[in-house]
């Protein structure tokens, strides 16, 4: 009987360990984050249409080279949340080819935002997205 107690309390306080372990889901407002930890900077990105309203679930992609002679690469994306808001955190100061670009894509819809991290460390930039042209 001692033998199933302590079995009964070593899995009860596993599973109250792994309860306590999750993590806790993201509210729809939360602003996406995506962190590359490969430097100190970060941009801030507010997605909208031509009218002003946010656009949700756009899906934004960077990618940049740093390091002696550019030989690191990141490649990164993120999504908007309901506010058409998302964040790359974790960017190199210096990159290979400034300025960044920060694509964004929704059906037919794109937009473009360049950052300079060696000027702008801690940026803030509007995407504004409309139709693709046609080629």
């Amino acid at each position: 009987m001692r033998k199933i107690a302590l079995a009964l309390c070593i899995f009860g306080s596993l599973l109250l360990g792994a309860a306590q372990n999750q993590p806790t889901q993201s509210q729809p407002n939360d602003v996406p984050v995506t962190d590359a930890e490969s430097g100190p900077c970060s941009i801030d990105l507010t997605v909208t249409g031509t009218d002003g309203k946010p656009i949700y679930a756009v899906r934004i992609d960077y990618h940049a080279s740093y390091g002696f002679m550019g030989t690191h690469k990141l490649d990164m994306a993120v999504y908007t949340n309901a506010q058409g808001k998302a964040k790359f955190a974790g960017i190199p100061a210096k990159v290979k080819n400034p300025p960044i670009e920060f694509r964004a894509t929704k059906d037919d819809l794109v937009g473009i935002a360049t950052a300079d991290p060696a000027s702008e460390c801690q940026a803030r930039h509007d995407i504004v997205m409309d139709k693709k042209k046609p080629q």
